[in-house]
């Protein structure tokens, strides 16, 4: 699957990545909904740095479709709740 952060470009994951990176949806998930502003800066964090140390980066002129677009680093709560469907971040 290919997958953009916004403002730092894409990444190409395998899906058997996606088991762990749905656990870091999901705490996301968790402190969003408690409002926890630090814990929600620790789980994106988290769960971006999941993306890039699994991921396999494409180069900057590749024209690949996203099948997926994550929150940039510095997201707010409002802004990555807009971004938000029924499984989280991530589908599954």
């Amino acid at each position: 699957m290919i997958v953009r952060i916004m403002g730092e470009g894409q990444v190409k994951l395998a899906d058997s990545h996606f088991i762990e990176l749905n656990k870091l949806d999901d705490e996301l998930l968790e402190e969003m909904e408690a409002g926890d502003e630090e814990g929600f800066r620790r789980s994106l964090g988290a769960l971006l740095d999941a993306v890039r140390r699994l991921g396999e980066p494409l180069p900057d002129d590749a024209l690949e479709p996203s099948e997926l677009i994550l929150p940039a680093p510095d997201a707010s709560m409002e802004e990555v709740r807009a971004m938000l469907s029924d499984d989280g971040l991530i589908p599954g």
